[in-house]
């Protein structure tokens, strides 16, 4: 039996022998505690000797033909008066590509933007251009298994004119980006390793996360449901465009030739996925994706673009509330156009049940790391057997039931991912090998070997392989660095074969392993087991999704009443001792503000957007009620605005403080959550209608519809 991959012919392989094995190169590990206090005690700026201000940090390849001739390198202090390292306004998606060809990197970070936590880990926040200023910054990525500390120095690369030719903020003073993007050039060798890549391989970085790739033009029937569950969930998105014809007469100022194509779209590009709404028309309702191109600006200019008619066949505020009529990069599409125009979605998830339909809460993962060496353990796949292919890494993965989920008893959901790590220290020195692995089913294993050689973990010998197939028969070997895929398996033992397409080809490489519960050991080698940890989202958000769902199921639309019902019977974590209270006439102006097509109910889509922002308030508010009295006296609401990242001046949030507190001016939970959605939403209608970021110009009907339903 022989399994062919889906690849073209390659040369034959080399015969077998031995070779000095060349190991991943691991990243440099500096101490930025350390070296921050020392700058600080010497009172001098850092300067960073392992990745230096020098052209060698840029690249050695086409990149350099795209830099300006007067190339100098000036820390944020130089370029701007008063700089920032992270916008308090964290609504705007503020970063632009330059001209590192990195767009797959600045659509993962965009997504980055909206998991705060998240974003948190990556990018420390306790960092500045004022308190313990030494010209020193740290990020952390998730780098092959393990979180990583990478330092920077803050000297950045700028044109004669001291603009940044690599990544920048639409606003000038902010500079988390480009440091951010300068630790990531780093960490892969050099800014022109960041110039190829994928949006799935940044997002991993970022989140240390599983990866669900799916192709839209095989997407199946419930993609809507499976949009819907990652947008209100843990998980960033990503998508990018096929390649095509293109003219290339719209040029950027950091990018000189763009792939435009005439309906907008940039050929062979990544976007971020930036929500998701279904809105009701004249016609029905209609299901819409809102994406946002790294470079700032050039946008969709089919139906739903910010021209289109289509907006028309909206009620006034749904309109308002969801067209942002200016070139900012970010655009609406329908369903459909989005599934002809994207090739790949690719969601990262921190748990992998986005496409699990088990009941229960909690997910384990194992991690083992591995290589393939000539000679010894790079047996190639099985579309080139030679009789090499048991020589491969061979891991024994024990499925077990979950006691407390029912569906899983007969299937459950097991994902796999494998992953190659380069060997040289720059990332694209050396191209991705075609990687793959298969799985080997139990029935299989018991009937072709005895009982003692099973407990002697031996490896499977070549006998094996000629005589049974894989459950995933028709698996496709990927040049990429990640390889993952999703199987429903019955509890029992199967074995994963990892292999290169073709025989001795070397590499190193991290099997990970999420199901429910498993166990999971390398055969033929060390016999002990890998320690299974648990993922633990803290988010009380997923605790309550099924408790909704159900919910909704007999409710399709809800209105004040029965929202009020739910919100006030809630066991809220946080609010244990205080006895929440919704009143009637606060659930009736929540539903006003978030009932955008003016039905007078609520969807479970609409739910969901409040529930999201209601766990956000309850962290705000329980960080500043310092004196946990349950209310906010009128410097503690300052300080809770503040930490939103909205600003409001004194005399805005005063008067918010009379109409919806006390008449001490104590604000409570309820009144904090009705104060902060009138405050969001009609900063969202602002910057949606204005042209000029001064001002706005409304119909009477549309100032009709503002001022009466909010």
């Amino acid at each position: 039996m022989s399994i062919l991959p889906c690849m073209k012919k390659r040369k034959p392989p080399l015969p077998l022998g031995r070779s000095i094995f060349q190991k991943h190169t691991p990243p440099i590990q500096q101490n930025y505690q350390a070296l921050l206090e020392s700058c600080l005690k010497n009172k001098c700026l850092f300067t960073d000797d392992d990745f230096p201000a020098h052209i060698s940090s840029i690249g050695t390849g086409a990149l350099l033909k795209k830099l300006p001739r007067n190339l100098q390198w000036k820390r944020p202090h130089a370029l701007h008066k008063s700089p920032v390292f992270y916008a308090a306004n964290r609504k705007q998606l503020d970063l632009c590509q330059g001209l590192v060809e990195n767009c797959w990197f600045l659509a993962a970070l965009e997504a980055l933007t909206f998991h705060q936590d998240i974003l948190a880990a990556v990018v420390p926040q306790n960092q500045s251009f004022e308190r313990k200023y030494a010209g020193i910054f740290h990020f952390r990525f998730w780098h092959f298994g393990e979180w990583v500390d990478v330092v920077v120095d803050d000297l950045l690369p700028v044109n004669e004119v001291g603009e940044l030719v690599f990544v920048s903020s639409v606003y000038k003073n902010v500079f988390w980006g480009a440091l951010l993007e300068k630790a990531y050039a780093k960490l892969y060798g050099s800014y022109e390793d960041l110039q190829i890549g994928q949006v799935s391989e940044a997002l991993v970085d970022f989140t240390g996360g599983v990866n669900t790739r799916i192709k839209l033009a095989e997407a199946s029937p419930d993609l809507w449901d499976i949009l819907t569950r990652a947008t209100y969930s843990r998980s960033l998105m990503g998508c990018h465009t096929r390649l095509g014809v293109y003219f290339p007469s719209v040029s950027l100022p950091c990018i000189q030739t763009t792939k435009v194509l005439k309906n907008g779209l940039v050929a062979g590009h990544a976007y971020t996925v930036t929500g998701i709404r279904k809105v009701t028309c004249q016609y029905g309702p209609e299901n819409l994706v809102r994406l946002r191109n790294p470079w700032g600006k050039i946008e969709w200019k089919g139906d739903w673009s910010d021209s289109s008619y289509k907006w028309e066949l909206l009620s006034p505020k749904e309109k308002i509330l969801l067209r942002k009529n200016k070139e900012d990069g970010e655009f609406w599409m329908s369903l459909q156009d989005f599934k002809i125009h994207f090739v790949d979605l690719m969601i990262c998830k921190l748990t992998p049940d986005l496409m699990s339909q088990e009941d229960g809460k909690k997910w384990m993962y194992s991690l083992k790391s591995g290589r393939w060496v000539k000679g010894s353990t790079a047996g190639g796949s099985l579309g080139f057997f030679n009789g090499n292919f048991w020589m491969n890494p061979q891991y024994w993965l024990n499925v077990l039931p979950v006691e407390d989920s029912k569906k899983s008893l007969n299937s459950c959901n097991v994902v796999i991912s494998l992953m190659q790590k380069h060997s040289s220290k720059h990332r694209n020195r050396a191209p991705h090998l075609f990687i793959g692995f298969l799985l080997y089913k139990n029935t299989f294993l018991f009937s072709f070997f005895p009982k003692q050689y099973q407990e002697s973990n031996r490896k499977l010998p070549p006998a094996f392989f000629t005589r049974h197939q894989p459950v995933n028969k028709h698996q496709v070997f990927l040049d990429e660095r990640e390889v993952t895929h999703d199987f429903h398996l019955e509890p029992g033992v199967y074995v994963i074969v990892p292999s290169t397409l073709g025989p001795q080809q070397e590499s190193e490489f991290i099997l990970r392993v999420f199901s429910r519960k498993h166990v999971l050991r390398e055969m033929g080698g060390n016999t002990s087991f890998t320690l299974s940890k648990e993922i633990v989202d803290r988010y009380e958000g997923k605790i309550w999704e099924d408790f909704f769902t159900k919910h909704f199921e007999q409710n399709p639309e809800i209105n004040a009443v029965q929202l009020q019902k739910i919100l006030n019977n809630i066991s809220w974590r946080n609010f244990q001792s205080f006895h929440l209270n919704f009143s009637l006439d606060s659930c009736q102006g929540i539903l006003a503000l978030l009932d955008l097509n003016a039905t007078g109910t609520l969807s479970i889509q609409e739910f969901r957007v409040l529930w999201k922002r209601l766990l956000f308030y309850l962290e705000v508010f329980q960080k500043g009620d310092a004196s946990r009295t349950g209310k906010l006296d009128l410097v503690e609401l300052h300080a809770a605005v503040r930490e939103t990242g909205i600003s409001l001046s004194n005399e805005v949030c005063n008067l918010m403080a009379i109409r919806y507190g006390d008449p001490d001016l104590q604000i409570s939970f309820e009144s904090f959550v009705c104060f902060m959605l009138r405050v969001e939403i009609m900063g969202e209608a602002f910057r949606n209608l204005t042209q000029d970021g001064k001002g706005i110009y409304l119909q009477e009907s549309e100032w009709m519809m503002m001022t009466l339903y909010s």
